[in-house]
């Protein structure tokens, strides 16, 4: 099967770290990884954000990378890239004019506005993955939230023009029947973690403290770290790591306000903001925590506490989207209600005074990894959508 991923944003060839490098670009480069393993070409289709890109790369995982050309060639905040998505679809368009892939799979929803502009002409199916909705952020954002104004509008057209939308939680599913989309054009599927990156046994990061609370995110407000400097003075004795933002942080207003938030709260002693960490170093920072904390406001899926639950590490969560369905109360790990950092508090106490019990969680959260969230399992799902799209699409053309 030929596939074309569209991640307009989020290149999977991306350092992560940076304001708009996340989850998606791990997401895409992994699921498209796993997809060819399973023998399907694929061809990943991102924005040209530097001079000098090739038009078309090889992967040593076997895909091919395009740099579409819309708009300037230099990094471009996500929500300002609405305007050149036009320029994009025209691409595309003419890209699978002699060629088209058998499915297209975008990511995001401008992703998803650009396929299926290119699509309209032609029967090509269209599988759409969110990653983030719209109408959830505006609703824990508010004021704060930078997105177009009519996001909302046109992700609620992209649900009716896809063939199917693959969602990566149960949650995301109830807010995608309340925006009007019909159950039987959704799927979930869930994001995935590499298992053989990412386990129990390895090089461990030194540590100091008697206790390590580790946190991994970019550095924005709604990923709660504040709320875990918060819960700090109810947690002795343990230092609080965390992982994320740019290279340098002197010059990044959200470290600059979360070392703040830390000494007013009598903690700076003992938080430690280390910046964008390698790739290839995440799982030995993992692997030196006795938990990983998770608690954003809202989090469309998380990829973290997958991360530190394949290396056998128990994970406190906030109780808010994909993270209840990852993380199971009281069996891999605990979930606490978002932005309460007293509850956070007595949970990170209570288990890291429990080392049998945290040993416990930390099994049963590998167990849980290796049975449902492969990359390799995670392929194998959305595989079946993508046929389930092509026969009924077949069957559509067919007369």
């Amino acid at each position: 099967m030929r596939i074309a991923m569209v991640s307009e944003h989020a290149s999977p060839l991306a350092a992560l770290g940076g304001t708009d490098a996340g989850g998606q670009n791990v997401h895409v480069a992994a699921l498209a990884a796993a997809l060819v393993r399973r023998g399907h070409e694929v061809e990943v289709y991102t924005r040209r954000d530097a001079r000098g890109l090739p038009r078309r790369a090889d992967t040593s995982d076997g895909y091919r990378v395009v740099h579409v050309p819309a708009g300037p060639a230099k990094p471009i905040p996500k929500d300002e890239l609405l305007p050149h998505m036009t320029d994009f679809s025209r691409f595309l368009l003419r890209d699978w004019q002699d060629s088209p892939p058998d499915v297209v799979h975008s990511h995001f929803w401008m992703s998803g506005l650009a396929s299926v502009l290119a699509v309209r002409r032609d029967h090509i199916p269209v599988v759409n993955t969110y990653h983030a909705l719209g109408r959830v952020k505006r609703r824990y954002q508010g004021a704060r939230d930078t997105s177009p104004a009519d996001r909302i509008t046109i992700e609620r057209l992209i649900g009716h023009e896809v063939n199917a939308v693959a969602a990566t939680c149960d949650d995301e599913v109830d807010e995608l029947i309340a925006m009007g989309l019909r159950r039987s054009k959704l799927h979930v599927v869930p994001c995935g973690v590499d298992t053989k990156f990412f386990t129990p046994a390895g090089p461990v990061a030194e540590r100091s403290a008697a206790h390590r609370i580790v946190s991994v995110g970019r550095l924005v407000p709604r990923k709660g770290f504040d709320d875990l400097i918060a819960a700090l003075p109810l947690v002795p004795d343990a230092e609080l790591v965390i992982a994320g933002g740019p290279p340098n942080l002197r010059t990044d207003p959200e470290a600059s306000r979360l070392l703040a938030c830390a000494t007013a709260c009598g903690v700076a002693d003992r938080v430690r903001l280390i910046g964008q960490v390698a790739r290839m170093d995440m799982p030995a920072l993992l692997r030196s925590a006795d938990v990983v904390a998770c608690v954003p406001w809202y989090e469309p899926f998380g990829i973290v506490p997958l991360e530190a639950m394949a290396c056998g590490v128990p994970v406190v969560a906030s109780a808010v989207g994909g993270l209840t369905d990852t993380v199971v109360d009281g069996v891999t790990g605990v979930l606490t209600p978002p932005r309460d950092p007293r509850a956070l508090g007595r949970a990170l106490r209570k288990l890291l005074a429990d080392r049998s019990r945290g040993m416990a969680y930390g099994i049963a959260g590998q167990d849980r990894v290796d049975a449902r969230y492969t990359w390799d399992e995670v392929a194998g799902q959305t595989e079946h959508v993508y046929r389930s799209v092509c026969a009924s699409d077949r069957l559509v053309v067919a007369p």
